[in-house]
């Protein structure tokens, strides 16, 4: 690649996500590097690691973004990129040894916790849930006095979709002293908000869906590691499984994160004049984003972020006339221009009602609703948001 990992070190994030990735320069060269469609290699003889070999080990329209990710997260060895981000979390999750105990935030993304909760109930390994902002909770159960020190340490953080943050640094660190390995879900913050590997975890997962790719039009998941042999057995996991993006959706993904650095300074900057207007709102019961002062998870977010993320959620307060779920459902179906729609990190504003999906767990409110800010005018998504509120009472 045109762009070596030290000299990206030596640049800003913004220009990373323009500038890595791209075809060695020559004359006559493309600016972007090609799709790649075939399913195997011209070869002869022994396969060795270095070797491409069949389209299920590597394809060349894979490294660019591979490399860009690592990049943008300051990991020494290249990222994998994945079908999608459930996959990735499958691939993550078999660096368990059998029956190995696994701590996971009680709040995370719902697919992680179904795959764990699966993987559990067949006595695949041992599944601890928890508070992730309570660090000596964590610290608890990953080195119990009366049980198995645990062998993973799950991180999200903001989680999905409370947005509790997590100490990261005291939690890596705790979980490195009870010998387990630590995973951490960057999704939400992107590396240009949140580095996980510069805090101290070993694997960073990435639903590359989301604001890395950033247009809804792509399914991939992504892993990133300093590690050798982690990353050689995620490497081999990937292979076995078959878990392989294909060319065309990898080739969306990296045209996608050209513009990230963008969507994340327009997105977040909403982000932060919705969240001051709608705490104020009588029809919101509560609210949620790392960005206000008062939020709970505000200062360790500013100790350990740049920026708050794109995500807030709001609780819409019920009267005597509906329950908060069912004003919450109806604000969501009142909106114009926002999109009722799961998903996130788009450039359009998603919004839904999280407790419609049956596997949320049932201590996530059910009047919650989460909102992905995207890039529109933030006073356009005001006055959506305004009037479907202000539908409540006529």
């Amino acid at each position: 690649m045109s762009l070596s990992r030290e000299h990206a070190a030596d640049l800003s994030p913004e220009t990373v996500v323009v500038a890595a990735g791209r075809p060695e320069r020559g004359h006559d060269q493309p600016v972007n590097p090609p799709i790649v469609l075939s399913s195997t290699y011209f070869g002869t003889g022994a396969l060795s690691d270095a070797d491409r070999g069949y389209g299920r080990y590597a394809n060349p329209t894979w490294d660019p973004f591979e490399e860009a990710l690592a990049q943008l997260e300051g990991a020494e060895l290249p990222g994998l990129l994945y079908a999608s981000g459930l996959a990735a979390v499958s691939s993550a999750l078999s660096l368990l040894p059998a029956g190995g105990v696994l701590v996971m935030p009680s709040h995370s993304y719902a697919g992680s916790l179904v795959m764990a909760s699966e993987l559990a109930a067949k006595g695949v390994l041992e599944l601890r849930t928890v508070d992730i902002a309570d660090t000596e909770a964590v610290k608890a159960q990953l080195a119990p006095a009366d049980g198995k020190p645990a062998n993973m340490l799950w991180i999200e953080s903001p989680t999905n979709p409370m947005l509790g943050i997590a100490d990261v640094r005291a939690l890596t660190a705790a979980a490195h002293d009870a010998g387990a390995i630590v995973v951490t879900d960057n999704t939400f913050s992107t590396p240009l908000v949140q580095q996980p590997l510069e805090l101290g975890s070993d694997v960073v997962l990435h639903s590359v869906t989301k604001y890395l790719a950033g247009h809804s039009d792509v399914v991939l998941g992504a892993l990133v590691t300093s590690n050798p042999e982690l990353r050689s057995e995620l490497l081999h996991h990937r292979i076995i499984h078959g878990a392989i993006a294909g060319p065309f959706e990898a080739w969306l993904a990296l045209r996608g994160l050209r513009t990230l650095a963008l969507r994340i300074e327009r997105s977040q900057a909403s982000a932060m004049t919705l969240a001051e207007r709608l705490r104020a709102h009588p029809r919101v019961e509560s609210i949620r984003f790392p960005g206000l002062p008062d939020d709970p998870g505000h200062e360790r977010a500013k100790s350990q972020m740049k920026g708050f993320g794109s995500i807030l959620c709001i609780q819409v307060a019920g009267d005597g006339n509906r329950s908060g779920a069912e004003a919450a459902d109806e604000v969501v179906r009142a909106l114009q221009l926002w999109i009722p729609a799961t998903s996130l990190g788009g450039v359009e504003s998603l919004i839904e009602r999280r407790r419609r999906h049956t596997a949320e767990p049932l201590s996530v409110p059910d009047n919650l609703v989460r909102m992905s800010i995207g890039i529109e005018n933030v006073e356009d998504l005001w006055s959506d948001l305004e009037q479907a509120l202000k539908a409540l009472d006529s």
